[in-house]
Formats: structure tokens, sequence, C-alpha cells
């Protein structure tokens, strides 16, 4: 064999040679936009922080009703007890105290609190209780006041709901934003006028309110057996 024929076998066997060593470089480089598409399926995204929890304040509590009240296109609230239920419909002039108690009867917070004062042919205050869950709704909520609005030409006839102010520091009658009276006198009682902010009145159930006047009740006026608001919701 001529040297010049071997010399051509093994300048094909090293060009051969060379090709199949240079393949896994290939496949390696084909192979890395696949490592990329797994290396991003196993991030693992951090969790937004949680908002902070809304609380009303009484530095809050005016300028938050005051927007809540401005798209607020109802003004009825239901309320179930074992006697039966009775509507609420709310004056929609008096927007703070009406926004308050749309707001927390969506909130749930008048489900299961009581009738805790009953005091006869005059009124029934709810909204109060003496079980733990009430407490911690009203934490939940915040703690608040509403002033007084007591000029808008309501008095206290029969089945006029009002806002009893707060017992705690409070020189200028401020209202008890978590509970509330109907006044069941006939034809009314007169003498709460300026001193209590009518805010709605019953529209219907009336004979329900009168049934839980009747109820009888303990020391502190407070019903002898228990007298549950089972249900409060909005009327659509």
């Amino acid at each position: 064999m001529s040297r010049i024929k071997i010399f051509c076998y093994l300048l094909i066997g090293f060009i051969w040679f060379s090709a199949c060593k240079d393949s896994p470089k290939k496949s390696k480089t084909s192979d890395a936009p696949m490592e990329k598409v797994i290396d991003t399926a196993m991030t693992i995204t951090e969790p937004e922080e949680e908002k902070e929890k809304f609380e009303l304040t009484e530095d809050n509590a005016i300028d938050f009703f005051f927007d809540y009240q401005q798209d607020l296109e109802v003004n009825k609230v239901r309320m179930t007890t074992k006697f039966g239920s009775f509507v609420i419909q709310l004056y929609d002039n008096v927007p703070y105290h009406k926004a308050n108690f749309i707001y927390l009867t969506r909130k749930g917070y008048f489900d299961n609190t009581q009738f805790h004062r009953v005091v006869k042919d005059f009124i029934i205050q709810g909204g109060n209780s003496d079980d733990k869950r009430t407490a911690e709704k009203r934490g939940d909520i915040g703690r608040y006041l509403l002033p007084p609005d007591t000029r808008k030409g309501y008095r206290h006839h029969r089945g006029v709901v009002s806002m009893p102010s707060s017992e705690i520091n409070n020189p200028h009658m401020l209202a008890s934003p978590y509970e509330f009276f109907i006044v069941v006198t006939d034809p009314g009682s007169y003498h709460l006028d300026g001193d209590f902010t009518p805010f709605g009145r019953v529209i219907e159930g009336m004979d329900v309110v009168d049934e839980i006047n009747r109820q009888p009740v303990g020391k502190g006026d407070w019903p002898s057996q228990n007298i549950y608001i089972q249900k409060a919701e909005v009327v659509e």
C-alpha cells in the first residue's frame, strides 16, 4: 500500500473520531434550555405579606362611615328571635348611624347577641351579651363611638329605633355603636328626644317587639331567660 493511501485512511479516521467526540457537547447544549425550565418550575414564590387587619378607632370611624354610606342602596335589616322576626327601616338622613348599623349587620356582629335590657312598657335594648364571643367580635371590629345626631326632626315614637349613649367618659353623649333600643311606649317616650339619636323604626313585626317586652326580667332589667338575636340580615 502506498504512503498516499495510508495517509488518506489515517485522515478519514481522525475526522470520524473527532466528529464522535463532539456529539456529547451538542447534546449538552440542547439540554440547557430544559434545565432552565426545570429551575423556573421549581422556584418557590414567596407569599405576599398579609394585609394589615382593618380596625375601627376613634380616629378613623367617622371618615370610614362617611365613605361607607356613599354607595349604600339598602336601608332595612331583619332580626330573627325565638318569638319571630321584625324589620327595621333605617333613616337615610342619619348617615353615620345607618352606615354603622348596616356595617355591623353585614359583619355578623348582632348574630347571637341578646336583648339584654327589657323595661316594661318602655324599651327593649339589644346588641350586648354576657357571652365571650360578643366581646371578641367587638375587639375584632374596633373601639369607637359615634357623635349624636338629634336634629333631624325624629322623635321617640313607639317603634322608633335609637342608639344609647356610652356610659364611659362621655360628657358629650356619644353613642355606643354596638347597641340599640326600640321604644315600646304608646304613643312614645318623648323625654328621650334631644339626648339620643333615633336612626330607624320598626315597620314589620312590632308584635314580636311587644312579646319580648312582656318577658319576665330580673335584676338590672336583664331578662330571666336569655333572648337571643338568632340572625340579623340586611334586606337587599
